[in-house]
């Protein structure tokens, strides 16, 4: 364990933009630059102090391809002299990126880091990166070990295993929406999000202007009714499918960044701590089942620190689908009213490398509304990873 204590100084994140909605003609390093301008004009700090700024991105192909991160640094005309790189976890890929700078803050290689991440699904398809990665190996001595399955198969095989009902998911789907629809409602999310420039298009398509975008758009009010009506996600499924749109995250785009340094240099500073990075893991899960990485996660960081699943007052288990936050729920006997209470990426989206960040920005913040002191995000990840982060309210 190291003994450096890492804090939060910042976060925040752009709104996110629902599939083909206000962020759809955005460019990734566009919208990330934002998000790094803002942050900086958030503090007051110079961003000459930072020492590496680490980014998460899944699809780094096309525009979000040669190093996003640092494309998005000079794009906001950021210090050219200030390093950065950009690292691929599938869903965790931002909150990986909080980990590495942790590390490399809390390992006295830099005094102040930034971590950050992004994700323009409009602009970078779901699978762009997919299957030129996983090429042969995967398709021959992968498959001597491990059977090949997707996230979608993965959710249905979690619903079996922990017996969740359509009728189950449903409820948590409906759940999630009204959590979000009253944090919106209340405003919870204003102090978090800064404004970004969004594209504006004419009928052809072309780029003729440009808006500012400020609030999270991809809020679908619904009843069990209505959700009992949606089609499953995997109609032909053997054994049959559970999971629907309704009770899946969405397609989006979004992006996030933290700031975060030793409290010695904040002091020095003049910064004000937010939260403190207390563990970040990285753990192997089951890469059939695919999305159960956030309960060996969470039981590494209770078992490094010490601490009981009674003692966290919040949680932000990403809603990849509603079987993912079940399982890990019951799992731990977690108190339902502590698990996701804004609402997650089943109301808002899953623009996956910014969803870590993300996470950890709804976090911070809930922490600091609700007075609540130790807050975990977990993720699962595609291909068997877990990510977990533990952070205490300053």
């Amino acid at each position: 364990m190291v003994d450096t204590e890492v804090v939060v100084v910042d976060a925040c994140r752009s709104a996110i933009g629902k599939r083909k909605g206000s962020l759809k003609d955005a460019q990734a390093p566009d919208l990330l630059g934002d998000v790094l301008k803002a942050l900086f004009t958030r503090t007051g700090l110079d961003p000459r102090h930072v020492g590496q700024v680490v980014g998460g991105c899944v699809n780094q192909v096309g525009q979000q391809a040669g190093n996003v991160t640092r494309n998005a640094w000079l794009a906001a005309g950021l210090p050219l002299e200030v390093g950065a790189s950009t690292v691929h976890s599938q869903c965790g890929s931002s909150q990986q990126a909080t980990t590495l700078a942790h590390g490399l803050v809390a390992g006295g290689l830099v005094d102040v880091a930034v971590a950050a991440g992004v994700e323009s699904m409009d602009q970078v398809p779901i699978n762009a990166s997919t299957d030129p990665a996983y090429g042969t190996g995967r398709n021959e001595r992968y498959r001597r070990h491990y059977e090949v399955t997707t996230q979608f198969e993965g959710a249905e095989r979690i619903a079996e295993k922990w017996g969740f009902s359509r009728d189950d998911l449903d409820a948590y789907g409906v759940l999630a929406q009204q959590r979000a629809a009253t944090a919106v409602a209340e405003g919870r999310f204003e102090s978090q999000i800064i404004p970004v420039e969004a594209p504006v298009t004419d009928d052809d398509g072309k780029i003729v202007g440009s808006r500012s975008f400020a609030m999270d758009e991809g809020l679908r009010p619904t009843t069990p009714e209505g959700l009992a009506r949606l089609k499953v996600n995997l109609p032909d499924r053997p054994g049959g499918a559970r999971h629907t749109a309704g009770t899946s995250s969405q397609i989006a785009d979004g992006a996030s960044a933290l700031l975060m340094m030793t409290a010695d240099k904040a002091e020095k500073l003049g910064m004000t701590p937010r939260a403190r990075l207390v563990r970040s893991v990285l753990v192997g899960s089951d890469p059939v089942m695919m999305l159960t990485g956030p309960i060996p996660a969470t039981q590494k960081i209770l078992a490094d620190t010490g601490l009981t699943i009674g003692d966290i007052d919040a949680f932000e288990i990403n809603e990849a689908f509603a079987a993912v936050v079940l399982a890990w729920q019951k799992a731990f006997g977690a108190d339902p009213a502590k698990v996701n209470p804004n609402g997650g990426a089943i109301p808002f989206g899953h623009p996956l490398g910014a969803s870590g960040g993300i996470l950890l920005t709804r976090l911070i913040n809930e922490l600091e509304r609700s007075g609540g002191r130790y807050g975990l995000v977990a993720m699962c990840c595609g291909g068997g990873l877990g990510t977990a982060t533990l952070v205490e309210r300053v």
